[in-house]
């Protein structure tokens, strides 16, 4: 190649004019010069060249950095495969993120001061020729350019849960600060909270030519140094050291010297660079995994990572090795560049390349998350990580039961990791500049955990395994533990059971959570059907039943009554329950080892007989006919769905809560979310309230507050601590005194949308964000029957339901979940009363108002003459009672306001006193409608118009009690 000058980086080199330079290992040649010290001294030529500039970089590749400090790409080579020594800011050069959570930026401080050259008349007087012949060096310097370099570099290394590109904008923001602030002042310095946050937790690394007290390492100290570094120079009176250099050939002063006879091509220096890339990624990957908290738990998985950093690093020497060998071999002519293109296919012939090593590193990332994943659900229990901790649980003598989770593949054999093994210690892999026969290939072994087999039985054995520990966790002498354990013959995981310090079952199967009892109440006694594990032996049942309301606390655990029945038949009688007492029930498999988890427990209730004597009738009417109304409600009281409906479709549901109400929203709620409240206004009340807080009912944040005034208004607030908002509120809907209810509470993107009776009454838009909501409060004139949430409104009943538009019209068929309705709008109801009617005689009625009623009507009347003793007749702002004889209609008496709300579900009562008919609806009295006709004529009832009559009931009240005659649904 014909002789050039070459403009090179000096990279902290002591490189200075006359001295001579070798470009076939890019080294200098000290203590050896073409002319004598005076003369260089004298006959240099100088000139000032001020320059000052700043840059940033995000990229941390070798080329990137290679760019800043304007690394040619044949210094680069060499600089690559270690010929050349850096010092002073060219060290940044060797600085590489150690972790792909890294995040980094770099500032650039540069100045330039003078520049110094050789001139003509050095250049033909040469002192000492005979350098010439020895062949040492190629290029004599003849120009250097002087200043300093300072290189910052900003690291933030991000958790897995942050956003490590939201990092690296701000990053980036942060640092480009800087030149701002050295030149304004600090007073510049304006930061966001994010962007403060990041600054307090920067690691700052210095490399520079400038001879500072101390290094920065902070942030506020960068901004510090950065106000230094541009009088440093000036202030030491100083030239600064060498940045670039210019190179003249020795052969344009005399033939006999050396020359470079080859440059390596820049294509080859890029594959170069390139897979230098790729080993530097792998290895952050690595330490990448090292570092994850799991590898602590599981150490053998720990040093299989070391085992490949090792041999990753005895490659790179070795790659090294070979190309500072081969690259002033090419400079020189000995060899020419297909020897550098040689190690580089012996190496993508090895089993070191990115592909081979990323897969691997991919395998081991899935079965690391595996175990993070698995053991986040063990966290309570601790997890063995030695054989001696491991015997030392084994053999403590207040410990007779060990139940071990147990890993039992994290020990297979690693075929990779065996053949670069294999691979290091082979002769190829001491002589990656000679050729390589054959590529390098290994038999790849599936990973244990992509089978789907294993993955499901691992799953099972967690399930069981968590809910034995829940069972049996306060059981002193029983140990739970995880640990790693080889079982081919378990792979994946199994449950392993060690009795007095011995294993006696590698895959114990304990007894898990069983069905829900079914309860049979009939004949006033309680008969439980029980359903042994479907894992492990059942050989005992554990039954517990209370009469208050379960809940989630640990402390409401004591509140159970436990009986241990003598064997594992599935059907036991449970004595010693009050009748008309609500009552739950739950039990448990006993097996040989613990007990199983709980199974779920479902409320029941022995109902007895309504003791009530005739003689009690009279002022105590009321609180009889209250009393009357509650026992023979359901426990989902008067909706307009069935029982089986809404325990089908509420979670979380909470029955018959006692008012005033304060608890927890199980599980929290969010948007698709609803809440469903079914309950019945006190008659005799005025208002009650039902708040959704954030925080605790004294001090949290009312997220929602609806206020409901019977017969008046609904209202909805906040309170944000103890400041209540702005009020909204609303006339058009509200409850009447005495009217059952249906309410929910629906959580949309934009707000509350509540719907009241099957309407869409308000939607309440959002003030507080919904996804913080801890507590339920209810309080004030009200019984609420159930109340729960729904997970999915959308896809529920209700809201398919009551998205139609035509919930609870008088088209709608609201009856397809009662079992023998009565009669709806287009089929009246026609029958016999069976009583004999006399004083003493109530008719008991339950149903729905369509939500566009006109009117119904209830005749009561005499089968032989037709004629009507009762006519009661409803209408939305009317009722109307009557008689009708002969075909005649006699004077009516009519009440001016409704107790019946569109859409809401009702109950009422006629009942046959001494004098007449006492009407009764929703608990509240609507009338006395005295007889016109002997009661003992009325024989049958008819019930015809816009009504969906669900329930129709005759009582009959003796001297000691009321029983029901036709219990029809209730």
């Amino acid at each position: 190649m014909e002789p050039k000058i070459i403009q090179m980086a000096a990279l902290g080199r002591a490189l200075y004019p006359g001295m001579l330079y070798d470009c076939r290992s890019d080294s200098f040649i000290p203590g050896v010069t073409l002319w004598d010290k005076k003369a260089l001294r004298n006959d240099i030529d100088v000139h000032d060249q001020t320059r000052t500039f700043v840059k940033l970089a995000a990229s941390d590749s070798l080329s990137s950095k290679a760019n800043l400090l304007d690394v040619s790409a044949s210094l680069k080579a060499s600089f690559f495969c270690g010929l050349v020594e850096v010092g002073g800011s060219a060290k940044y050069l060797q600085d590489s993120k150690s972790s792909a959570r890294q995040s980094r930026v770099t500032m650039q401080y540069s100045q330039t001061t003078k520049f110094e050259q050789l001139t003509m008349k050095e250049l033909g007087n040469i002192t000492y020729p005979q350098v010439f012949d020895q062949k040492s060096a190629t290029h004599v310097v003849t120009a250097v350019l002087y200043g300093a370099t300072a290189f910052m570099v900003f690291d933030y290394t991000s958790s897995e849960s942050e956003n490590k590109q939201e990092i690296e904008g701000n990053l980036q923001a942060v640092v480009k600060k800087i030149p701002t602030i050295s030149i304004e002042g600090q007073a510049s310095l304006t930061m966001n909270q994010q962007e403060k946050k990041l600054s307090e937790n920067l690691n700052v690394t210095f490399y520079g030519d400038y001879e500072l007290d101390e290094n920065p390492t902070t942030y506020a100290e960068a901004l510090k140094a950065c106000n230094t570094l541009p009088g440093l120079l000036r202030k030491k009176s100083s030239k600064g050291v060498p940045l670039t250099v210019w190179l003249y050939p020795l052969t344009l002063l005399d033939a006999r010297a050396a020359k470079l006879l080859r440059e390596i091509s820049l294509s080859l220096v890029s594959k170069t660079e390139k897979l230098l890339e790729e080993l530097a990624e792998v290895q952050r990957r690595c330490y990448d995994l090292i570092k994850m908290p799991v590898t602590n738990d599981f150490p053998e998985i720990k040093e299989r990572l070391k085992s490949f950093q090792e041999l990753l690093g005895y490659y790179n020497v070795a790659l090294q090795k070979a190309l500072v060998s081969v690259l002033p071999n090419i400079r020189s002519g000995a060899v020419d560049d297909s020897a550098l293109g040689l190690i580089l296919e012996n190496h993508y012939k090895s089993p070191f390349t990115a592909a081979n090593m990323n897969k691997w590193l991919d395998d081991n990332l899935g079965e690391l998350n595996i175990l993070t994943s698995y053991t986040s659900g063990l966290k309570d229990m601790p997890v063995v990580t030695s054989s001696g901790s491991f015997n030392s649980i084994l053999f403590d003598a207040d410990v007779d039961v060990v139940v071990s989770f147990t890993f039992t593949s994290l020990m297979n054999e690693d075929s990779f990791l065996t053949a670069i093994e294999d691979f290091v210690n082979s002769e190829g892999f001491s002589n990656l500049d000679q050729n390589s026969a054959n590529a390098f290939t290994f038999q790849a072994i599936k990973p244990w955990f992509m089978s789907s087999d294993i993955s499901t039985k691992m799953r099972q054995n967690l399930s069981l395994f968590t809910s034995f520990y829940k069972a049996n966790k306060n059981v002193k002498k029983v140990k739970f533990i995880v640990a790693s354990i080889s079982d081919p013959s378990n792979p994946g995981s199994s449950i392993r059971l060690y009795q007095n310090g011995t294993l006696t079952n590698a895959n114990f199967q304990p007894v898990s959570k069983p069905a829900a009892p079914v309860v049979n109440t009939s004949d006033g006694k309680v008969t439980l059907n029980l359903s042994k594990s479907t894992t492990g032996e059942t050989l005992q049942f554990k039954i517990e039943y209370r009469n208050t309301q379960p809940t989630d606390s640990a402390s409401d655990a004591t509140a159970w009554k436990v009986i241990t029945t003598p064997d594992a038949k599935t059907s036991f009688n449970l004595t010693g329950i009050k009748q008309d007492e609500q009552q739950w029930v739950r039990y448990s498999a006993i097996g040989k080892v613990g007990v199983s988890e709980a199974s779920d427990y479902v409320p029941f209730v022995i109902a007895g007989k309504i003791d009530y004597s005739i003689s009690q009738w009279g002022t105590s009417m009321p609180v009889l006919i209250d009393k009357i109304r509650n026992k023979i409600m359901t426990n989902t009281g008067m909706s307009r769905w069935s029982n089986s409906i809404i325990k089908s479709e509420i979670q979380n549901a909470v029955n018959s809560p006692t008012i005033a109400y304060t608890g927890p929203i199980t599980g929290g709620l969010k948007t698709g979310m609803a809440m469903y409240f079914q309950g019945t206004a006190f008659a005799t009340g005025k208002s009650f309230e039902i708040d959704i807080i954030a925080g605790t009912w004294a001090t949290g944040d009312y997220t929602f507050h609806m206020f409901i005034t019977f017969d008046e208004s609904l209202t909805f607030n906040t309170r944000r601590g103890q400041t209540w908002e702005s009020i909204e509120r609303i006339t058009s809907y509200t409850v009447a005194k005495g009217s059952a209810f249906d309410l929910f509470f629906v959580v949309k993107q934009e707000g509350w949308e509540v719907y009241l009776n099957g309407q869409k009454v308000y939607l309440f838009k959002h003030r507080l964000p919904v996804e913080k909501v801890t507590t339920l409060h209810i309080y004030g004139d009200t019984v609420i029957n159930v109340m729960g949430t729904i997970p999915n409104w959308s896809n529920s009943t209700f809201g398919k339901e009551l998205a139609s538009g035509t919930s609870r019209s008088k088209t709608s068929n609201i009856q397809t979940d009662v079992p023998n309705p009565v009669s709806n709008p287009k089929k009246n109801y026609a029958g016999n009363i069976l009583a004999e009617m006399r004083p003493g005689v109530a008719l008991f009625f339950k149903g729905v108002v369509p939500s566009d009623f006109d009117n119904f009507a209830v005749n009561l009347l005499s089968s032989q003459t037709n004629d009507i003793g009762l006519h009661f007749k409803l209408m939305p702002n009317l009722v109307v009672f009557n008689t009708c004889r002969s075909g005649l209609w006699e004077e009516q008496i009519e009440i001016k306001a409704s107790p019946f709300v569109k859409g809401g579900a009702f109950d009422f009562f006629l009942i046959a006193s001494t004098k007449g008919f006492e009407v009764i609806v929703n608990g509240m009295p609507c009338c006395t409608f005295t007889y016109r006709m002997p009661i003992e004529k009325i024989n049958s009832i008819q019930v015809n118009g816009d009504v969906f009559m669900n329930t129709f009931a005759t009582f009959e009240v003796g001297n000691v009690n009321m029983k029901a005659l036709v219990p029809a649904n209730i």
